[in-house]
């Protein structure tokens, strides 16, 4: 009996939680990439939720917050292109970790000494590049990996920033202690620090990918302006792929939502609702504590279930928190967590379920140029909307979120539309 009770609660059956049991799983690429992730989102998560604030206090407005994230949509737009060519040409391993080291450590150390409005416009531009290393860090992670354990995979990527969000009020601590500015800096230092070091081990702990070796091989001594140009038919492939259209569509709306509320939230919360400053890091937590339960419960539970169904539900719940923000009075803190839950539910149920079907709807053997194209389109159509954002934040801090629950219905309409559409075996 001791040992039967012994066999019910030994560590081996926590593994039966198919989350736990695809991480403890996971080798190779698979490991390096998502074992590595915290040392990335452990700084995001401490400087992100400040950004716009410390923008602010040194000089740049709402006008200029909007230029900004357009025209660093418009390189990323650049950089998406290239994403594709650079990641065959270097091997998903080498373009990795170069323009990580582009995007983030440079950028960091440049939001670290900054003065005003022309010094982030240079991180902007820098950052930029991320969008090469999105699409050769995305390859190396699943090109070799069991295509069942997707969705788990992109899940684990999202718990991870999650957990690094408990470290937030170490930020806001900061903040109170020493002001925005001091502080920022210092954690524009750390940033600096923990990035780099995460990409040189993930660098050092991967392999390249049998693909990659392939593309590698095809590509090597063809010029690059030759490789641009056989995208007119990859672009051609695209047009005439419904369920890459559905992505793209997709992708367009998250992506302007997103910039929305992580570059205009704590403006409009500190300057509209009377939010302290410091207090912008406990939202994150609130945020992330919801994430997690909902992760390990009831999205598993949906697990099964065709995408539309969590996704539906995510864009339900995503325009009912940009209401109840907009709704919100001045110093009223109630409404605001009840926002942060809703819009956690959202994410939790919405972005797992994108990332996964951005690998299932590409062409596994032109994964990168095709997620080249479906990038750069996103960007592209989204890159004036940074610059709509800051002009309708600077007559309204409201707008830019009433601009989102349009967009967010839009995204419903397109996925209920797109039910005539087979896209695959599963939907």
């Amino acid at each position: 009996m001791m040992s039967s009770n012994k066999q019910k609660i030994s560590p081996g059956n926590l593994t039966k939680h198919p989350l736990v049991a695809t991480l403890v799983s996971l080798r190779g690429n698979e490991r390096a990439c998502v074992y590595t992730e915290p040392l990335w989102g452990i700084p995001y998560n401490l400087y992100s939720p400040f950004l716009t604030v410390y923008m602010y206090a040194l000089g740049v407005n709402d006008r200029q917050i909007g230029l900004m994230l357009s025209i660093g949509m418009i390189f990323q737009v650049f950089a998406a292109l290239m994403g594709g060519v650079m990641t065959d040409k270097l091997g998903r391993r080498r373009a990795t970790v170069i323009f990580d080291t582009l995007s983030w450590s440079i950028p960091a150390l440049l939001w670290m000494f900054s003065q005003n409005f022309w010094w982030f416009l240079a991180a902007a531009i820098l950052n930029s590049m991320w969008q090469i290393t999105n699409n050769s860090w995305t390859c190396l992670m699943v090109e070799d990996c069991d295509q069942n354990k997707l969705v788990h995979m992109f899940t684990w990527c999202t718990i991870s920033g999650l957990l690094a969000v408990f470290f937030a009020p170490a930020a806001g601590i900061l903040v109170d202690r020493l002001t925005i500015i001091p502080a920022m800096r210092i954690i524009f230092g750390l940033t600096f620090v923990m990035m780099t070091t995460k990409f040189y081990i993930l660098f050092f702990k991967s392999h390249e990918t049998s693909r990659g070796v392939i593309r590698m091989r095809e590509t090597r001594g063809i010029p690059i302006r030759k490789l641009l140009v056989e995208y007119i038919d990859i672009a051609r492939q695209v047009a005439k792929t419904p369920r890459t259209l559905l992505i793209i569509g997709i992708m367009v709306i998250l992506n302007i939502t997103a910039a929305v509320s992580n570059n205009f939230f704590a403006l409009y919360a500190t300057q509209n609702l009377g939010i302290p400053d410091a207090w912008l890091a406990w939202f994150p937590i609130g945020r992330a504590i919801v994430m997690l339960i909902f992760i390990f419960t009831i999205q598993t539970a949906l697990s099964h279930l065709s995408f539309r169904i969590p996704v539906l539900i995510g864009l339900i719940l995503y325009i009912a928190s940009q209401l109840i923000l907009i709704t919100t009075k001045p110093e009223q803190l109630l409404p605001l967590i009840l926002y942060i839950l809703l819009e956690a539910f959202a994410f939790a149920l919405v972005i797992p379920q994108k990332d996964s079907m951005m690998v299932k709807f590409i062409d596994p053997v032109e994964r990168a140029r095709v997620s080249s194209i479906v990038y750069m389109s996103m960007i592209a159509i989204s890159s004036p909307f940074g610059w709509i954002a800051g002009e309708l934040s600077q007559r309204d801090r409201s707008w830019p979120f009433i601009m989102n629950m349009v967009l967010f219905s839009l995204c419903f309409l397109l996925i209920v539309y797109t039910k005539r559409i087979k896209l695959t075996d599963n939907t």
